[in-house]
């Protein structure tokens, strides 16, 4: 992927995306070749089996994929910079780790600047290993923060756990 033409002598990004960036789907010229953007973004999604900090500028450029402009494409390559600075990061399976089970949730509230709706993401790891995560829009429009965060932890328990599973939640 960063051997693509142009690609190889980019400068290296410290971060695969700048987060006071908004994209829109109106803002910018369209690109003369979009299959070039879909292209890279198909790759970008793959690679995200292995490198899951990557998966919510990912699922965000996913977004533009019918319609991609200029600004879409300076994002997804600014990823591409990213990966260059950080060839070695990756999932890391631990063969002598304890078995214990931990699930992280956070939300973006009201990130999508067309529908207010947040962004949910979460993993799960088991022991040393991260085993699940998503990034995902929301459903619905939360209307604080603490009901975005109440949604993305409901939704990192009940999709990652098979239904088979009882949880019991215990207070300290």
């Amino acid at each position: 992927m960063v051997s693509e033409p142009g690609f190889l002598a980019a400068k290296p990004s410290a971060i695969p995306f700048d987060p006071t960036l908004k994209l829109s789907p109106t803002d910018g010229d369209p690109l003369p070749d979009p299959t070039s953007y879909r292209r890279l973004l198909g790759r970008l999604i793959y690679l995200t089996n292995t490198r899951p900090d990557n998966s919510f500028v990912v699922q965000h450029l996913s977004q533009f994929l019918s319609k991609p402009l200029v600004p879409h494409f300076q994002a997804a390559t600014k990823v591409l910079r990213f990966l260059k600075s950080s060839p070695a990061k990756g999932i890391l399976f631990s063969a002598s780790s304890h078995l214990k089970l931990y699930a992280f949730a956070d939300s973006d509230w009201a990130r999508c600047p067309l529908t207010s709706k947040s962004i949910t993401g979460y993993c799960v790891v088991l022991g040393e290993s991260l085993i699940c995560w998503k990034s995902k829009k929301q459903h619905t429009v939360s209307r604080s923060s603490t009901e975005a965060e109440y949604r993305a932890l409901s939704f990192s328990v009940f999709h990652s756990f098979p239904s088979r599973f009882v949880l019991h939640f215990f207070p300290s």
